[in-house]
This record gives structure tokens, sequence and C-alpha cells, in this order.
């Protein structure tokens, strides 16, 4: 079936920013989750770009409150592993045919990768309205998804890549964004340290930057 869309929308409406979470360390996934969730960033996308990606989804799947999703999805069969894992959506870098074909037949909704109007419209053509725009920055930022507002006024972006707290202000300013995914809020150094407290702190900070009304 096409893109889910009442189903999207209501896990991306849920705050202004996805933290874009790439981790290996299965011991620190609940309490990175615990902290995001505490600080009212709820949905999370856990890249699999490491060997215990899906381990890490499945013990921040156990969080109360926590809504995760996979990201970096290039595959059928990372679909299917990425449901075993328990994820209620998934974010692919691109929209390939290969793997629109294989949304189809899976039961949880996808964010699907974009970064040209071609691309927007041929997603569009298979039933997507909820697109990723991707790399957000390296594709010329919140002026290019202000330019596609107009001849793209049926679709909505969640812009991710290179994006930070101030650049985060600009693209939720956007009538066409719903949210954006960011992971200036799990610094590095805090992870390996266990300072959840300061992530949790910039969790409130990225839940606050509502958008206009």
């Amino acid at each position: 079936m096409p893109q889910d869309a009442p189903a999207l929308r209501s896990v991306l409406s849920l705050a202004p920013v996805i933290p874009v979470i790439i981790l290996d360390d299965v011991d620190a996934a609940r309490p990175l989750a615990e902290a995001l969730v505490a600080g009212g960033l709820p949905v999370l996308e856990v890249t699999l770009r490491t060997p215990n990606a899906l381990r890490v989804i499945a013990e921040m799947a156990k969080v109360p409150g926590a809504i995760v999703g996979s990201g970096t999805v290039r595959s059928p069969l990372q679909m299917e592993q990425s449901v075993h894992a328990g994820c209620q959506f998934m974010v692919s870098p691109g929209a390939s045919p290969r793997l629109l074909d294989a949304a189809d037949e899976i039961g949880i909704p996808l964010l699907p990768g974009i970064g040209t109007p071609t691309e927007a419209m041929t997603a569009s053509e298979r039933g997507y309205s909820f697109l990723k725009f991707f790399p957000a920055e390296a594709m010329g930022g919140a002026p290019v998804l202000k330019a596609f507002a107009s001849p793209l006024p049926d679709i909505t972006f969640c812009p991710t890549g290179g994006i930070d707290v101030e650049k985060a202000r600009t693209y939720l300013a956007l009538p066409n964004v719903i949210c954006v995914g960011g992971s200036w809020i799990m610094p590095q150094d805090a992870i390996a340290s266990g300072d959840f407290k300061r992530i949790e702190t910039l969790a409130r900070e990225a839940a606050g930057l509502k958008k206009p009304a």
C-alpha cells in the first residue's frame, strides 16, 4: 500500500525534532532513550549504521513513551529486520523503486529521502506525501525547501543532515516542514561519559522549538 500518511503525520508531529541516533553500545540504549523521552523528544530514529543497531532498537522500544524507528534503511531485508526489532516507522536516505516496492508489503510507514523536485514527484506518484529532505544542508538547506513549497504544495518534509539548533529554527518556520532530524542533541562525549542529564537538557531545548502558529 502507499504511505500511511495519517499514521506518519501522527508520529512526525509529536515533537519538532527527531533525534538521529548512531549507537553501537547496547548498554547505553535505554538510558539514552529515557533521557530523550524525558526531555520531550519521544520519536527516535536509530540508524542501521552500526553492528548492534537492531539490538539498540529493541532496547529503546522497551522504554515507556518511546516511538522508535529505524533509519538508513536501504533494503527489503533491513525492513524485515526493523519490524522484528520492534520499530514503528522506517526512514531511508533515498527512494529507490525497489525500496518503495518492498515498503508496499510492510505494515509500518516509511519516510523515504529525496533531494530534488524530480525525486519528490516520483515519490509523490507512488503515494508518498511525507518525505525526508536529505542531506538537507548539503542540498541547499532551507532556501531549497522554501522554493519547493509552491510547486509541490501537497508534500511535507522532514529535513535531516547538517542541522543544528539554530538551523532547526529556520526550517521549522517553513510551512512545508513538519519536523527536523538531528544528532546535535546527543554529543558523543556525553554518551561516552554517561552524561544523560546533559542529553536530557539538550532534548528539552530542542523540544521547545515549536513551529510558529
